[in-house]
C-alpha cells in the first residue's frame, strides 16, 4: 500500500476546558521538504481541513527529519450546528484524536 500524500502531520494537541482543540503542533509539507513544528489554533486547523488539505495524525521519526509515521487522516464533522475534529472512521460531536498525544 503506498504512503498517503500528506499536506500536514499533527504530532500533538492541546485541549481547552470544554474539550475542544486549542492548539495543534503541526508539520507542513513544502514541496519535497517539511517545515519545523508550527503551532496552529483550532479555527486554522478547521479551515485547512475544510479547504481539502490532507492532514494526518502522526509523528516524526527520530533522527530522520523528513520521515514520518503516518496514522489516520483528520476530518471535520458538522453535527447539530457544531464542528468536531476527529480521525477518520470516528463519529461524534466533540474533538477527539485518540492517537495524538497531548502537550
Amino acid at each position: 500500500m503506498p504512503k498517503p500524500k500528506a499536506d500536514g502531520v499533527v504530532e500533538a494537541v492541546r485541549y481547552d476546558n470544554e474539550g475542544k482543540i486549542a492548539l495543534a503542533r503541526l508539520y507542513e509539507r513544502h514541496g519535497a521538504t517539511w517545515s519545523d513544528v508550527v503551532l496552529i489554533a483550532r479555527p486554522e486547523l478547521i479551515r485547512r481541513l475544510q479547504q481539502g488539505q490532507r492532514i494526518f495524525a502522526g509523528r516524526r521519526k527520530p533522527y530522520l527529519g523528513g520521515m514520518f509515521e503516518i496514522g489516520k487522516r483528520l476530518v471535520c464533522l458538522e453535527q447539530n450546528g457544531r464542528q468536531a475534529v476527529v480521525t477518520e472512521g470516528q463519529t461524534g460531536e466533540r474533538d477527539e484524536l485518540p492517537d495524538v498525544p497531548v502537550f
